[in-house]
């Protein structure tokens, strides 16, 4: 039996204004709890997607998630399913403290201030960051740091997939491996937009490779990087094996 997709994706085009077409006619889907790889060198589409994908941007095409689609009407319930995290997660922190931070997110949904309090904690237990943090500041951590407290404040709002923006942006090779890890122990589905194909083997199953735009591949992950012709062809780093010191 056949199990209907969390997120469906067909003929998703857009160009910002003025511009040239940044995603042209891109169609896939996305089952529950997989985790899929979205890869592509720079200027590809790949951030433009994921985007695309919670209404940040306004695309041509359809989008559908767990039987939603994606219009300025279901905006909001559409975000609610899809969390998505920035590149950079300094754009996330604004808040004085973590603890802040992470409640921001349940507190803006209606929660009352005790159960914003347990969600954030909970989240927090998802992805090793320490309660002792909850009181400090953003830039008093270390990236690592905030990178696990950009991810659990997405994951307090309880979403079903999880986009995820470069998540190994400014992290050391332990520090990818230790999110890789965090992330497989999660249950949700996730979409992986990066160009770091060690973090890509390491926790994906399957790769979307976007090139100009548009979908050139979608394969299974080892044997899209089993073929090194493939590769040179999409403009990827032909590496393998176990990840390197950085």
């Amino acid at each position: 039996m056949d199990i209907a997709p969390l997120l469906s994706v067909e003929g998703l085009s857009y160009a910002y204004p003025g511009g040239p077409p940044v995603l042209r006619n891109v169609s896939f889907s996305v089952r529950p709890g997989e985790r899929v790889a979205v890869l592509g060198p720079n200027g590809a589409g790949k951030s433009t997607l994921l985007w695309c994908l919670v209404g940040v941007l306004r695309a041509e095409g359809r989008v559908v998630v767990a039987g939603t689609e994606l219009t300025p009407r279901t905006e909001s319930q559409v975000r609610s399913m899809i969390g998505l995290a920035f590149s950079d997660p300094d754009d996330q922190l604004f808040m004085p403290t973590i603890g802040r931070d992470l409640a921001f997110g349940p507190r803006a949904a209606g929660d009352p201030p005790e159960q914003a309090e347990l969600k954030a904690r909970f989240a927090a237990r998802q992805v090793g960051l320490p309660e002792a943090l909850f009181d400090r500041a953003p830039h008093e951590i270390s990236s690592g740091e905030r990178r696990r407290a950009a991810l659990a404040a997405v994951l307090t709002l309880g979403p079903d997939l999880l986009a995820l923006d470069e998540p190994t942006n400014s992290l050391d090779a332990p520090g990818c491996a230790g999110l890789a890890e965090t992330l497989a122990g999660l249950p949700c589905a996730q979409l992986v937009a990066t160009h770091d194909l060690d973090f890509a083997r390491e926790l994906c199953s399957r790769a979307l490779v976007l090139v100009q735009g548009q979908l050139a591949a979608d394969d299974e992950m080892e044997a899209l990087l089993a073929d090194a012709e493939r590769l040179i062809a999409y403009g990827l780093a032909a590496r393998s094996g176990k990840r390197s010191a950085r």
